[in-house]
Formats: C-alpha cells, structure tokens, sequence
C-alpha cells in the first residue's frame, strides 16, 4: 500500500479521503493505476455502502468467483452473508423458460429475497441492465458495485446503472469503460468490509 500510494503521488495523482480504501484496494488486486481514474462515485457511495454493511445487510455477488474473493472473516465480524445465485438450478430453469440469462434471474431473485442488499457485479453487463429496471421500478439496494469486464454492453450498462442510481439516490461505485472483472468486484467489497470492520491497513491512513 505504501508503495501505490508513492506512486500515486508521482503520478500526480490525488485520491479524495473518502475513495482511497476502494480505489487502493482495487489498483492492489490489478497493479493497474487506471482505477484511480476510472472508478465513478455517485455522492457518499463509500459512506453509506460501510454503513450498510455495518448493519449486517446480504451481499449478492454475479459469480462465485466473487463470492470467493470476499473475505469470511469481516464478513462474520459484521454478521453479514454473502451469495451468488448462478448455479442454482432455479435460477437455470427460469433464464431458460424466460429466454434470459442466469445473471439477470439471479439480480430479480436477489432482489426478492433481499431487496435492500448490496448487489456487486463484475462479469455480467445483462444482470446491470437488469438492475437498471429494478432500480427504476422503485428497487433501493443499500449500494450497487458495477465493474463487469468485457466488451459487449459493458460501457452501455456501467453508463446505464451510474446515470439511473444517481437519479434515484442509490449509492452506486462504476468502473466506468471496459476495464474491471469478479476480482475488482471482491477488493471494492473487501475495501468496504474492512473499514465498516476497522480491518484497514493504517498506510491508507497516511
């Protein structure tokens, strides 16, 4: 940490105190500096995303890839959980008969079931198009993490969830372009976890 935050400080960069644990966190797992750029806050996005899950609020994944990345640990500290609905036959049966994909069905599942969650999303422009329409349909998640990766609807769905989250008032954290993936989605969540638990490393401190 001590040495992203000398180069950060070569490269001119300045990092606003709130987004420094998310934005270190993210440039740690990709050693990619593009994300002290790229990454889009909606307005106290990193405050009340900490406050929800120091409340004990479910965090919904779009692969378990992610789900593997978030740590345990400031997750049992807080008494949250953390689930990823993509391999559960349900989920396959209703994308099938709705003609959709698994990651759409899980974010209206995920919604259902816990609607003021915190919904991270790093591989899957479909479920951040179809939190768009949940969202506009009055859904109020605790905090939206969009970092999906790729080429196909990626920039139209990360432009898509920060416009419609910033309207209704829903925290929301973008990677803005092409650039992000599962892993991205963990560190901002782990970012989070660890300050709601005061896990932080103390270098971000300085």
């Amino acid at each position: 940490m001590r040495m992203i935050l000398a180069e950060l400080k070569e490269r001119g960069i300045a990092i606003p105190e709130e987004h420094k644990a998310v934005v270190m966190r993210a440039i740690h797992t990709t050693a990619d500096f593009d994300y002290a750029e790229n990454l889009a806050f909606t307005p106290d996005a990193v405050l009340r995303g900490i406050a929800a899950l120091s409340r004990g609020v479910t965090l919904i994944t779009d692969t378990n890839m992610a789900l593997a990345g978030v740590n345990k640990n400031a997750l049992d500290t807080l008494h949250c959980h953390a689930v990823c609905y993509m391999a559960e036959t349900h989920i396959a049966e209703a994308a099938r008969k709705n003609e959709t994909t698994r990651a759409a069905v899980s974010m209206v599942y995920g919604a259902s079931e816990y609607p003021e969650a915190v919904f991270a999303v790093g591989n899957a422009p479909t479920a951040l198009i179809k939190l768009t329409e949940l969202i506009e349909g009055g859904l109020r998640p605790s905090l939206v993490v969009a970092v999906p990766v790729g080429f196909v609807n990626v920039v139209e769905s990360k432009e898509g969830i920060f416009r419609v989250c910033g309207e209704c008032g829903v925290p929301a954290i973008v990677a803005m372009g092409r650039k992000g993936g599962s892993n991205v989605a963990a560190a901002i969540c782990n970012a989070l976890l660890y300050e709601a638990s005061g896990a932080f490393a103390p270098e971000m401190r300085k």
